[in-house]
């Protein structure tokens, strides 16, 4: 038997609309029409982007965002640290229980709406983000150049380096899912009907955001185009010959390294400077 009368779409289609009123606004009136549809699945979507999510696993696919692996570190030459210097590294570089983890060029973004939003308004150019470990990797790093004679070498944080554009992506994408289930339960409505019904609701649930009821049912939002950014691929084959790994960037630049601590040396007997 259906219930005539959910309300709550009127307001949550002016919210959705209205780039002015924040998601997270839309998003509570989203959580409200699901209550009235009795719609558990709904609000427990709408309640994870409104808090954040727990758990990586539980990540729909459009929170995985291309992000660029950087270290930070310091260089300890005679005389003189030179700290704050980064670098962009591949996930061959990395150790092997980062890489054991997954760790790669893809960032979780678990963070809720808000905090998100918080996020692009105080960030002018780009965000860090660290994985879990983040500490420890880099105490591994650090010492893996030492083993290598790199004394000079100290990592001390390793991140993802994400763009700004890339985290305001997700929540548009967010904001133009319940537009499109907005739409999908126009459509579903015939002239003259003013709410929706639980069944109009169910069908807009499955169309635009891939929910679908049932005891035990794991919820599922999917995005609606793969998408590469700044010259990625939106798909993988773990099928492929693995090529090769290079040799890790402490490896490549050791004769660099070398050449800088010399001078550093040379400076070191005219002058002692500090950078702190």
């Amino acid at each position: 038997m259906t219930t005539p009368d959910v309300r709550g779409l009127e307001q949550l289609e002016r919210a959705v609309l209205d780039d002015s009123t924040s998601l997270a606004s839309a998003l509570r009136r989203f959580i409200m029409l699901a209550g009235y549809a009795h719609h558990d699945e709904l609000r427990s979507w709408a309640l994870k982007e409104l808090e954040g999510y727990a758990s990586t696993d539980e990540l729909p696919p459009y929170r995985q965002v291309p992000a660029a692996l950087e270290v930070a570190w310091d260089l300890n030459l005679p005389g003189r640290i030179i700290t704050g210097q980064t670098r962009r590294i591949s996930p061959s570089d990395l150790p092997q229980p980062a890489r054991d983890r997954g760790i790669g060029e893809s960032a979780p973004i678990r963070q809720g709406v808000r905090e998100l939003a918080a996020i692009v308004a105080s960030s002018e150019k780009g965000v860090r983000l660290s994985p879990p470990g983040a500490a420890e990797y880099a105490t591994l790093m650090t010492r893996h150049q030492h083993q290598q004679g790199q004394w000079a070498i100290d990592c001390t944080s390793l991140h993802w380096d994400l763009s700004v554009p890339s985290i305001e992506g997700v929540l548009d994408h967010i904001r133009t899912r319940l537009t499109q289930f907005v739409a999908e339960v126009r459509t579903s409505m015939p002239s003259g009907q003013q709410d929706p019904n639980s069944d109009q609701i169910e069908s807009a649930a499955q169309q635009a955001l891939n929910i679908t009821t049932g005891d035990g049912s794991t919820v599922s939002i999917t995005a609606a185009n793969a998408k590469a950014d700044h010259g990625g691929t939106a798909s993988a084959s773990t099928n492929e010959p693995t090529p090769p790994a290079p040799q890790p960037w402490w490896h490549r630049t050791s004769v660099i390294w070398g050449a800088i601590a010399a001078l550093g040396t040379i400076a070191g007997v005219i002058t002692t400077v500090a950078i702190r």
